[in-house]
C-alpha cells in the first residue's frame, strides 16, 4: 500500500472509531442518517479488511483492533434477535413500547377529546340528541334519560349512595370488564384496516361520555358527577385509549409502511401493538373493580375524589416511567445497512469472544 492509501485507511480507521464512539454515546437513533450510512459503510469496508488481514496472518495487534471496532458496530447495525439469552423482560417491552408509540396515543387522546366536545356541543343544541348517544347497554331509557335532562332533582337523586351486596358487586364488575374489554380488542383489531374503525370508534367513546356530562354539567357546581365518573373513568379511559393507540399503529403499518411490504410492516408493529393492549387489562380491571366497588357504595364525594387523584396519579407516574423508556427505546430497523452488493459473508459476521484468540494465533 502506497502512503496516500495507508493515510487514508488511517483517516477512515479515526472515522470508524469516532462514529462509534458517538453511536455508543446518543445510541443509534441519535445518529443522522448520513452518519448511519457511513458507520454502515466503513463497518463493510474493515470487516473485508479484518477477513484479508486473517487471511494473511497479519498483525495480530491489528486484527484484534479491527476484530473490536467491527464487534461493536456489528451490535449497534444489527437489529435485534427475538427472544434469546439477551431477550428483555415483558415489563421492559411493554415500557418501551409505550415510549415508542407516544404520537399514537397522543392521537388516541385526542380522538376521544374530540368526542367528548363534540357529544357535548350536539347535546347542547339539541337535548334530544342525547338519546341518540347513549348505547341500550347503559340501561338507560328514554324516558330516565328525559328525566335527567329536564330535572335537577332527577340528576341529585341519581347520586344517592346505597351499599349493595359483594356478589352483585362481584358480577357487576365482571360483566364491565368483559364489556370494556370487548370494546378495546375491538378498537385494537379493527386497526388493520387502515385504522378507520378504531377512529371512528375512539370518537364514539368520546361521544357517550361528551353527551352523559353535559346532562349533568347543567347545573352549577357538577362535582358528585366527577365524583361518579372520575374514580372509574380515569383508568377505564387510558384502558381504551392504549387499545385504540394499537389499532392505530396497526393502522399506520397499512398506511405509510415505509421501505417494507404492508405484510412486513404489519407484522413488525404486530408486537408493540399487542404489547399495548397488553398493558390495557390491568387497567380494564381496576377500572371495573373501582365503578362496582367505589362507584356503588356510599362513599362520600372526597373519598371519591380521593380515589380518582390517586388513579391519575398512577397514569401520570406510568408515563413518567415510559417517558424515561425512551431513551432506550431501539431506533428503526438499520439491518439493510449492513447489505450491500458484493459484500462477502464473512464482512457481516463479526467473529465471536471465544473465537477471536484461535483466529488471531493461527
Amino acid at each position: 500500500m502506497d502512503r496516500h492509501g495507508a493515510e487514508r485507511a488511517r483517516r477512515d480507521l479515526e472515522r470508524f472509531a469516532e462514529l462509534l464512539d458517538r453511536c455508543e454515546r446518543l445510541r443509534p437513533q441519535g445518529l443522522g442518517f448520513g452518519e448511519l450510512r457511513e458507520l454502515a459503510r466503513l463497518y463493510r469496508r474493515h470487516s473485508v479488511a479484518l477477513s484479508r488481514a486473517r487471511e494473511r496472518d497479519e498483525d495480530p495487534e491489528a486484527i484484534r483492533t479491527l476484530n473490536a471496532l467491527c464487534v461493536r458496530a456489528y451490535t449497534h447495525l444489527a437489529p435485534p434477535s427475538p427472544g434469546g439469552e439477551d431477550a428483555e423482560p415483558t415489563r421492559g417491552r411493554l415500557l418501551e413500547a409505550m415510549a415508542a408509540t407516544w404520537r399514537p396515543q397522543l392521537l388516541a387522546w385526542a380522538l376521544l377529546t374530540l368526542g367528548v366536545f363534540l357529544g357535548a356541543g350536539l347535546a347542547a343544541q339539541d337535548p334530544r340528541a342525547v338519546h341518540s348517544l347513549m348505547p341500550s347497554g347503559l340501561g338507560y331509557s328514554e324516558e330516565r334519560l328525559d328525566l335527567l335532562v329536564s330535572s335537577q332533582e332527577a340528576r341529585q337523586a341519581f347520586f344517592e349512595r346505597t351499599e349493595t351486596p359483594v356478589s352483585q358487586n362481584l358480577l357487576f364488575g365482571s360483566m364491565l370488564f368483559a364489556n370494556n374489554t370487548r370494546v378495546g380488542l375491538l378498537a385494537f383489531a379493527t386497526g388493520v384496516l387502515a385504522g378507520v374503525p378504531t377512529v371512528l370508534l375512539q370518537v364514539y367513546n368520546g361521544l357517550v361520555v361528551g353527551g352523559l356530562g353535559w346532562v349533568f354539567f347543567q347545573d352549577p357546581w357538577p362535582i358528585e358527577f366527577l365524583a361518579w365518573i372520575l374514580p372509574h373513568g380515569v383508568p377505564e379511559f387510558t384502558a381504551i385509549c392504549l387499545c385504540a393507540s394499537a389499532g392505530l399503529v396497526l393502522g399506520g403499518a397499512v398506511v405509510m409502511p415505509g421501505r417494507r411490504t404492508r405484510g412486513e410492516s404489519l407484522r413488525q408493529a404486530m408486537d408493540p401493538a399487542v404489547l399495548l393492549v397488553a398493558g390495557s387489562l390491568p387497567f380494564f380491571l381496576l377500572a371495573a373493580g373501582i365503578e362496582s366497588f367505589v362507584r356503588e357504595s356510599a362513599l362520600a364525594t372526597a373519598p371519591r375524589l380521593a380515589v380518582a387523584a390517586t388513579m391519575a396519579l398512577l397514569v401520570a407516574l406510568l408515563l413518567i416511567v415510559a417517558g424515561r423508556a425512551a431513551a432506550r427505546v431501539r431506533g428503526p430497523d438499520r439491518s439493510w445497512l449492513l447489505e450491500a452488493s458484493g459484500s462477502p459473508t464473512d464482512a457481516r459476521r463479526p467473529v465471536a469472544a471465544g473465537q477471536r484468540d484461535s483466529r488471531i494465533a493461527r
